[in-house]
């Protein structure tokens, strides 16, 4: 599985700064749970369907279908 950063290092940059200032939780979320630590539950899931093709919820990873 090629999981992949954001192409765009200033999304990178600002999500990571996100991730920096909430402990490593998605910047985008309003919960702190294991759920929302990054990589996401939501994200693991996705990367687990071979047919998924796409960002994660904050734009900071990419996977290509496959």
């Amino acid at each position: 599985m090629a999981i992949r950063l954001n192409s765009d290092p200033e999304v990178v940059a600002a999500v990571r700064e996100g991730l920096a200032r909430t402990g490593g939780y998605c910047p985008c979320r309003v919960d702190r749970t294991e759920d929302t630590k990054c990589i996401c539950r939501e994200f693991r899931e996705q990367m687990a369907d071979p047919d998924f093709e796409g960002y994660c919820h904050c734009m900071l990873y990419f996977k290509p279908k496959g």
